[in-house]
């Protein structure tokens, strides 16, 4: 695993948002954002460059072509639909340098790698390990956790795509945006 101050070739930002996140279910809000940086060195200044950026809502229904297993729009759920994208991206990507995904999630880190089980949203969990597994067996690829609303520049531009998803709202250009903004 590559150091925190060794930039990787890639890595890949993830969050996901949820409208309240307590008593969730099918008809809750939820989004999720991904953040593509090349040179990136971990250490939260926002080093590196966005080579792309996308986000999307959370799909609890299972006749939506965007579905992947959700049962409820939740943090959760949003995260896991989040690292499922990425992981989606990546097998879509040419170069098959070492790749870092960095989640303010754990519980979505170590439910890609197996290191833990689903008690719910089976399928979208299992689906989000096939496709780790898929990407892993190509390049390396590794996961670290990022401390959420610490003011971490891609983690909070992931964490502005995921709101703005939930919302079903566009994302403010890169040029406008700015750390904590909404």
């Amino acid at each position: 695993m590559k150091g925190l101050t060794e930039p990787t070739r890639l890595t890949l930002y993830v969050d996901g948002s949820c409208d309240g996140n307590q008593n969730v279910d099918a008809s809750t809000h939820a989004g999720w954002g991904v953040v593509v940086v090349q040179g990136d060195s971990g250490l939260g200044r926002g080093s590196g460059e966005i080579l792309t950026e996308f986000s999307g809502p959370v799909s609890t229904c299972v006749d939506d072509e965007h579905y992947i297993g959700a049962e409820v729009g939740s943090n959760n759920t949003a995260e896991l639909s989040g690292l499922f994208e990425a992981l989606r991206w990546l097998l879509t990507e040419e170069q098959r340098d070492a790749v870092c995904i960095r989640l303010d999630s754990q519980y979505a880190g170590n439910i890609a790698t197996g290191m833990w089980r689903a008690k719910a949203n089976r399928e979208l969990a299992a689906r989000v390990q096939s496709v780790w597994t898929e990407v892993a067996s190509q390049r390396d690829l590794t996961w670290s956790h990022v401390r959420a609303h610490r003011g971490h520049r891609w983690n909070e531009r992931a964490d502005h795509l995921a709101k703005r998803a939930m919302r079903r709202e566009r994302p403010l250009p890169l040029t406008f945006w700015k750390p904590g903004q909404d």
